[in-house]
Order: C-alpha cells, then sequence, then structure tokens
C-alpha cells in the first residue's frame, strides 16, 4: 500500500508541476535582447535570406484618425504570386486553409512581397516581458499567477502560453473602433453590420498597471453596440474579460431591443454564434481567438517559416471601399498581401467530455507580435472545414500589432464573413479616457434610453 502511495503521489506531484510550469531560468531568460528580441522572437534573419534581422520601428503617428503607414512598403511590387498551378512549390509554407482555397477557387492567388520585421512595443512593455520570463506561471491553462504588463510567456514551453500571449498583447491604453462585418455569398453580394466597440485594457496598462495573479484576473472590459442594419440596431454586449473558468472566469452581459434590459449572458462564450452573424463567426473568434481554453488540449507544435498576411495596409485602409473589398467565394485578393515569415504553431484538440463545433485548430501565430494571423479549423470528422485569416497591420502610433481585417471561410457553404474593417470609417481612436463605471451593467442600461 505504502508503495502504491508514493507512486500514485509521485504522480500527483509531476501533472501538479505539469499544470504550473511555465516559467524559464535565468540562463535562457538571459537570451531575451540578445539572440531574441526582448518579447521572444528570433532577432536573426534565416539563412537563405529571405527572412530579414528584426529591425524595430520607432513611434510616430496619431492616436486618433487614419493610421500611419510605410509609404516604401506600400509601394512594393510582389515577388512572385502562389496559384494552383504553382502551389506545390510553396506547399510547405501554406495553411491547409490556403491549400484548400488554391485547390478549390481558381481565382484565388496569393500575392508574396518582400518580408519586414518592424513590430516593436513600448519600452515598458519590452521590459516587464523580460521579467515575466521569470516570474509568470501558468494553473491549468485559464489561471496566471506573478504576471505583469508585458507578454506573459515570451519563451514558450507549452501550448497554451503563445495563446496567452496572443490574449494579453499591448493594444495600448483604451480604444474605440469601427467594427464592420460582412456575410459574403457565393455570387460576391453581402450584408453589411456596423458595430461600435468600445475597450479598456488593465493588463496592458502602461499608466496603471493590473497585474494577475491567482486571486485577481481581470485583464479588459469591453463594450460593443450594433448601430446597422435595423434589424439588429441597438444590440449591446458587455464583457468584464478574465483569467479564470466559471464564475472566476468571463463575466458578459446582453441587451436586445426585443427585451428592453440587459441581463447575464453565460452563452457569449466558445461557439455560441455572436449576435447578428447568422452563425459565421463564434463568440471565441473575435480577435482571432478569446476567452476560456479549457476546452482543448494545447499543444506547441513549434516554430516554422510559413506565408503569412502582413503590413496589410492596402487592404486595411481607408483608400479601399467595401465593395472593392469582397469578390465571389473570396477577398479581392489583388488587395491582399503575403510575406514569408517564422510562426508558432499551436494545436489544440478537443478534451474528452467537452463539447465544441471545432474537434481540432490549428493556430499560426507571428514571432514578432504574438498575433494569431492564421486558423484551420476541423470538425469531429477531422475534415478541414475553415480557413480563420488575420490580415497584420503595424501600429506605429501606439507600438503594437493587429489584425484587421478578419476573415473566416466556410468551405461547406462557399461563403465568407469579414470582421474588423473599418475602411470607410473611423479606424482605432486610442485617445479614449473610460471610467469603470462605463462598463457596468448599468450604466449599459441607461445607454439604450438615448
Amino acid at each position: 500500500m505504502k508503495q502504491r502511495f508514493a507512486v500514485a503521489f509521485g504522480a500527483f506531484c509531476i501533472g501538479y508541476a505539469a499544470l504550473a510550469a511555465a516559467k524559464v531560468g535565468p540562463d535562457e531568460a538571459g537570451k531575451l535582447g540578445k539572440d531574441l528580441t526582448p518579447v521572444g522572437a528570433e532577432k536573426a534573419g534565416n539563412k537563405d535570406g529571405t527572412i530579414p534581422e528584426w529591425t524595430p520601428a520607432t513611434k510616430h503617428g496619431d492616436l486618433k484618425g487614419e493610421f500611419p503607414h510605410d509609404a516604401k512598403i506600400d509601394a512594393e511590387k510582389p515577388k512572385f504570386t502562389i496559384t494552383a498551378a504553382n502551389m506545390a512549390q510553396y506547399a510547405d509554407k501554406l495553411t491547409e486553409g490556403h491549400k484548400w482555397l488554391l485547390k478549390n477557387y481558381d481565382t484565388y492567388k496569393m500575392n508574396v512581397y518582400p518580408t519586414h520585421r518592424e513590430v516593436n512595443f513600448p519600452d515598458e512593455i519590452k521590459a516587464a516581458t523580460v521579467k515575466n520570463a521569470t516570474s509568470c506561471e501558468m494553473i491549468g491553462t485559464d489561471t496566471l499567477d506573478n504576471c505583469k504588463l508585458g507578454f506573459p510567456f515570451p519563451i514558450p514551453k507549452t501550448g497554451a502560453e503563445p495563446i496567452w500571449n496572443h490574449k494579453l498583447k499591448f493594444r495600448g491604453e483604451a480604444a474605440k473602433r469601427y467594427n464592420n462585418q460582412m456575410i459574403v455569398q457565393r455570387d460576391g453580394t453581402y450584408q453589411l453590420t456596423k458595430i461600435i466597440e468600445d475597450a479598456q485594457f488593465y493588463y496592458g496598462s502602461i499608466t496603471k498597471q493590473v497585474p494577475l495573479t491567482k486571486t485577481s484576473g481581470e485583464f479588459l472590459r469591453y463594450l460593443s453596440r450594433t448601430v446597422a442594419p435595423p434589424r439588429l440596431a441597438g444590440t449591446f454586449i458587455l464583457v468584464h474579460e478574465k483569467a479564470g473558468t466559471g464564475e472566476a472566469g468571463r463575466a458578459a452581459w446582453l441587451y436586445t431591443p426585443a427585451l428592453k434590459r440587459i441581463r447575464r449572458a453565460p452563452t457569449v462564450c466558445c461557439d455560441n454564434p455572436y449576435e447578428g452573424t447568422d452563425g459565421h463567426q463564434f463568440y471565441d473568434q473575435v480577435d482571432m481567438f478569446n476567452g476560456s481554453l479549457e476546452r482543448f488540449n494545447w499543444k506547441l507544435v513549434g516554430k516554422k517559416e510559413m506565408f503569412i498576411p502582413y503590413d496589410s495596409n492596402k487592404i486595411a485602409g481607408n483608400t479601399v471601399k467595401y465593395k472593392d473589398l469582397v469578390r465571389p467565394k473570396h477577398l479581392n485578393q489583388d488587395l491582399s498581401r503575403y510575406e514569408l515569415h517564422r510562426v508558432w504553431v499551436v494545436e489544440a484538440n478537443l478534451k474528452e467530455g467537452t463539447s465544441h463545433t471545432f474537434h481540432k485548430r490549428t493556430m499560426y501565430l507571428d514571432e514578432d507580435s504574438w498575433n494569431i494571423v492564421a486558423e484551420d479549423n476541423y470538425d469531429s470528422r477531422n475534415q478541414l472545414v475553415q480557413l480563420h485569416e488575420g490580415h497584420l497591420i503595424v501600429g506605429y502610433n501606439i507600438l503594437a500589432a493587429s489584425t484587421v481585417p478578419e476573415v473566416i471561410y466556410h468551405f461547406d457553404s462557399g461563403r465568407y464573413f469579414i470582421t474588423a474593417a473599418f475602411n470607410e470609417d473611423q479606424p482605432y481612436d486610442l485617445t479614449q479616457k473610460f471610467n469603470d463605471d462605463y462598463f457596468n451593467a448599468s450604466s449599459v442600461q441607461k445607454m439604450t434610453t438615448k
């Protein structure tokens, strides 16, 4: 019996250590700022020179209005174009979703441009990231401890850690943005939904730093208001986003004009359809991925070179109209820009005893910004059913990076969904200052009467 107890106790200790392991030793952390950038990317380019060394941008541009572009990058011509005819030559550097589009749509192509690595972050974020490497820990998949301000896991060891880097990426202090969405039919016709979003970032706030601990996990608050079309106008979604699961995790509320009151909404989660998207986007697909990780087993596959959407100034900018974005079956690929970058590959497999529409998700994260820029999604039969693609832009005005627009291709229906587009509206307004009370349910209820 003593022997069985010792074996069981040893297994428990090993299991707990695996759950809580995350931080690295001083020697490994010492690579940050040397061989690695301060947030964990490889500083050097690749051997054949197709990926350059990291050359961080300096901060410039206004916090409100059109985001600044790099004119030299915008003026570049494609190096080559990937089509169905030559895709085999580049297959090892393509997502399965991009291969599907190339094989099935003869009008689909990928214009590949010179690679640039200018993503940078404020000094405070980089310094905090270096400290997090030896202090920040993860318990399970959804509780963080001793993490402050910067990316929590710049040298990841498990699959969940890069996803948390994505979720906690620096985005400024607060933001207001127009999030325009389109459900595009196979023939190119589309339905436009207009949403205004407000967000307050707590964990990533340089002026008011709020660390994540085992007992304190809130890291952002979010409020969306649908303004068009008329059948959806007046819908509000309020979220207090937290590290944790169950009651300790996300708190959400929903207001619809039909009910005329705001109510708690635990369904604002996971693979429930986002309001007004007709099932074309799940709640956990907003910002490529958000919310709890608890339904999946997360595997860190490794790092590889891939063609990903990058420096997408043209497709995100205000010179392009919504009608210019859409084409039958896929985006206007004359506007899309792809570059060769190193990405972290993370595979999520559905846990036994839990439920989700996707049984496997393969996510690709840009090494320089920790943004998820692409995701292959599979159903219960292990059939590829979606490509989720985020077109990354570099935010020179705050030193950050984000994906706008984001696109979800539905392979079963031939439709696709565009979100986070602001081409015909103002982009992010990063000068916003919200009181905490602004994101209370009672405050939202009052807004509905105005």
